[in-house]
């Protein structure tokens, strides 16, 4: 699992620039960009890239104009708390705008940079990660920190801090939930829940 930001774009010509392209959101929303760990290793062997290991990715039902968010929506970023639980518990509290890298524009013009972009397209904010207050990776919320987004994150932060990850992927049975809350603390986008079956 991993907890994304999302926009839907209107039409968009190659060659855009990473500021006009802001103009050409529509939409935006939250999805879950699933990933199935144990087949990317065998599909990158191959050299075609992934196609199995991605099945579909689940969105949010409800998507919302950049201009209906108000001071949420600015530079071409979400700003908020993306909520992420894992089996009923808290796994992630980070802020969507604040470590990310590159804002909406830049992703969309880099989309286009050869090719224009139909309405519709969605584009992906990636996995939603915070630094931690030391400039290190973040930390797990039971030790005060705003958690994670993804559990490939988890397991790398793990990797590199104890030599192994520890963190297991998500099994059968295991449940995500992942939603926004607004000052009102009441839902913007409503919440992607998914139970592995």
């Amino acid at each position: 699992m991993e907890a994304e930001v999302v926009v839907v774009t209107g039409d968009v010509p190659a060659g855009i620039d990473a500021v006009a392209a802001r103009d050409k959101i529509l939409l935006v929303g939250l999805t879950n960009d699933v990933s199935l760990r144990g087949l990317i290793p065998g599909e990158l062997a191959k050299g075609f890239g992934f196609f199995q290991s991605k099945p579909s990715s689940a969105m949010s039902p409800v998507f919302v104009t950049p201009e209906a968010l108000g001071a949420r929506w600015q530079d071409g970023k979400l700003h908020g708390t993306l909520c992420v639980d894992l089996n009923g518990q808290p796994l992630g509290r980070a802020d969507a705008g604040v470590d990310m890298t590159f804002d909406f524009g830049a992703l969309i013009a880099h989309a286009a940079k050869t090719r224009d972009l139909g309405a519709g397209t969605i584009i992906g904010s990636g996995t939603v990660s915070n630094r931690d207050a030391d400039g290190g990776p973040g930390k797990p919320i039971a030790e005060g920190g705003l958690g994670y987004s993804c559990l490939a994150e988890v397991r790398t932060v793990e990797t590199i801090q104890q030599g192994e990850p520890k963190t297991p992927f998500m099994q059968k049975g295991d449940t995500v939930r992942i939603w926004m809350d607004d000052e009102r603390h009441h839902s913007i986008f409503g919440a992607i829940e998914q139970q592995v079956a």
